[in-house]
């Protein structure tokens, strides 16, 4: 998958391949040309990437080949064991999580979980999860924090699921006492946003000591296409929007509405996702370590504090 702002990287790397082929199937030394050509592609990703747009930031989020929660969390974890079921009414695919070990330490994992296939994100609502989504999480979180073991959430929704079921089932009730509980969780807790991260949906996950974002995903109360639709009654002016939302993760740390960007490889993360990955597991690691230090009671205060200033303007 080509996203448009990247075919003349595209076509430039076409180009690279058929000199390397046309160099080893004709036995020439083309050397200098094909080294020539490898530095202006790497410059023009750099000038490309360094340069994005807000809205071709969000098609890089929602990228085919982007890696999802379940991607990460396998690869940065030894012996990863998911748990299911809300014990109320049933197991959310959309909303997934489990115990796994990094480096030793037991850390519990929440995140959405999109599809790479039509069945896939069938099974997984589209990483859209209902009511029972957010009560197993709760139920997870509740788990960790009673056998002392930090939580990690991985955050990648384009929303809650807004069906007249979850509706019926609660949802917003659901995401609200989330919110309450994550705020007085005596574990450290670190989120993540690693893809999209739409309004309630996402935010159901994401109340932490430490809230960071991946460098080319977003975190906003709607998305560029739903408010171009609210604003403009058509989803043409989604780019507009998107300039309007400033919803990036540049945009979210100069606001004070996250704590960290976590840089990823040139071109996205999905370009080298283990290499994502242990960078994502670095992180995680080092904030564990100064997370660590504070006492219980002091975290909670301080997470509540964050929270409460977040939109304050002191003049």
């Amino acid at each position: 998958m080509v996203l448009e702002f990247e075919k003349p990287i595209a076509d430039l790397e076409q180009k690279l391949q058929e000199m390397k082929d046309l160099a080893k199937g004709r036995n020439i030394d083309l050397t200098s040309d094909i080294e020539s050509l490898e530095e202006k592609i790497l410059a023009l990703k750099k000038e490309t990437f360094q340069n994005l747009t807000r809205w071709q930031r969000v098609q890089l989020s929602r990228h085919a080949d982007r890696p999802y929660a379940l991607d990460y969390i396998y690869e940065i974890t030894n012996d990863f064991i998911e748990l299911h079921g809300d014990r109320t009414v049933a197991d959310d695919k959309a909303m997934v999580g489990g115990l796994g070990d990094i480096d030793g330490r037991t850390v519990m994992f929440i995140g959405q979980q999109k599809g790479r296939n039509t069945k896939q994100r069938q099974m997984r609502n589209f990483g859209m999860a209902n009511p029972e989504g957010y009560r197993k999480a709760l139920r997870l979180m509740k788990m960790a924090e009673k056998f002392g073991k930090p939580i990690v959430t991985l955050i990648d929704t384009p929303g809650a699921f807004p069906g007249l079921e979850a509706e019926e089932r609660g949802q917003g009730e659901a995401i609200a006492r989330n919110l309450r509980e994550m705020f007085m969780l005596k574990v450290p807790v670190i989120c993540i946003i690693i893809g999209e991260g739409a309004s309630g949906g996402a935010l159901g996950i994401a109340i932490g000591d430490r809230v960071m974002m991946l460098e080319n995903s977003w975190y906003s109360v709607i998305s560029p296409e739903n408010c171009s639709t609210i604003l403009w009654r058509s989803w043409d002016y989604k780019e507009q929007a998107a300039e309007s939302l400033k919803l990036t993760a540049i945009d979210m740390k100069g606001n004070g509405l996250i704590d960290d960007i976590i840089p990823e490889p040139l071109g996205g993360a999905h370009k080298d996702m283990k290499k994502m990955a242990l960078t994502l597991k670095e992180t995680i690691a080092k904030a564990l370590k100064e997370l660590d230090k504070i006492k219980p009671e002091k975290r909670i205060e301080q997470r509540i504090d964050k929270f409460c200033s977040m939109g304050v303007v002191v003049e």
